[in-house]
């Protein structure tokens, strides 16, 4: 390693996180670090500091009942030695507003966040959360220049844990032992990757018939719709989701602190994988202490990987049309 490289690593703190964003994901996100026990220091930032202020407040009345650790309102110079700054700050999509005008608005929320980490010399992983994410996931890596592995995206953690835990409730069997991805957009163009799916080693067609099912394309197309629909559905109940993310963040960071290796489906820039590149897609990685170690190439069939070109495209058009107003982004 480099002298330099020693250097950074030497700042890294891995017992220390950033939240960049206190909204309802934000301030869930960190209640829910808060009590894994992942970091013994925390520092909240936001636009409104205040807000910030409070959030600490109360979120720290409850470490009497987890783990010690110091919990605070802070700043970007704050964030210089942490493992992991979280951003989840971010414009939510009003009723008359376009997918594209929450793209422009949050893309120039980035604008002013990053450049103010680069400043910092920041040698941790970035991860992003706002939506939406894989969009935000490409900008923060243009805005950063920072190496691919340490910007990554939650992508489809989410989505991924929604489909397990509707197919365990399907098949009446935990949801810890289905081993199923939704690949591509963290949107409407998500994939599920049906053809991989399986449930702890048993091809996922064979265990519905062992478990009475058999009517599966009717069965799948109903579930993804599901899947593809809760997060519509939640916010039309209560305004919001904001728990189910958190404890996605809350599982990544276990991997990246940990240095597990684990393999989730985070959104990372795909470089001609399944004849995609130049744009970011959520795909299975291998995440540990570094970030991004490599995507696994999980099985696609024909339909699948069309969909996923699909997906892409989208993203791409949508990426076009919103970068047009961000010079050397």
């Amino acid at each position: 390693m480099s002298e330099s490289g020693k250097t950074i690593e030497s700042k890294i703190n891995y017992g220390k996180a950033v939240m960049v964003g206190c909204g309802f994901v934000g301030s869930a996100s960190a209640f829910a670090l808060m009590q894994s026990g992942l970091f013994s220091e925390m520092v909240l930032i936001d636009a409104n500091r205040d807000k910030a202020e409070g959030e600490a407040h109360d979120i720290a009345h409850g470490i009497p009942f987890a783990r010690p650790m110091r919990i605070y309102a802070g700043d970007y110079d704050d964030a210089a030695d942490a493992g992991l700054i979280i951003i989840t700050a971010g414009a939510n999509q009003k009723p008359d507003e376009t997918r594209l005008d929450l793209v422009h608005k949050n893309i120039g929320i980035f604008a002013s966040i990053i450049p103010e980490i680069v400043k910092r010399d920041f040698g941790g992983i970035l991860l992003v959360v706002a939506n939406p994410v894989d969009i935000l996931t490409y900008a923060a890596l243009k805005l950063s220049g920072y190496p691919e592995n340490r910007v990554i995206g939650s992508g489809t953690v989410l989505d991924t844990a929604r489909l397990k835990a509707r197919l365990g409730r399907h098949l009446a069997v935990d949801s810890r032992s289905v081993h199923a991805f939704i690949v591509g957009e963290h949107g409407d163009s998500e994939i599920v990757a049906w053809s991989s799916a399986n449930v702890s080693g048993v091809p996922l067609d064979d265990f519905c018939e062992m478990r009475g099912h058999y009517n599966h394309a009717e069965s799948t197309g109903r579930i993804a719709e599901e899947v593809r629909e809760s997060a519509y559905e939640i916010i039309a109940k209560k305004g919001a989701t904001y728990y189910g993310i958190a404890m996605s963040v809350r599982r990544i960071c276990e991997a990246i602190v940990g240095d597990e290796k684990s393999i989730l489906p985070l959104s990372t820039m795909m470089h001609g994988e399944y004849g995609i590149a130049d744009v970011v897609l959520s795909m299975p990685c291998i995440i540990g202490k570094n970030g991004c170690e490599t995507k696994v190439p999980i099985t696609l069939d024909q339909e699948e990987v069309t969909a996923l070109h699909e997906s892409a495209a989208t993203l791409k058009k949508v990426l076009d049309d919103a970068f047009q107003k961000y010079e050397g982004v």
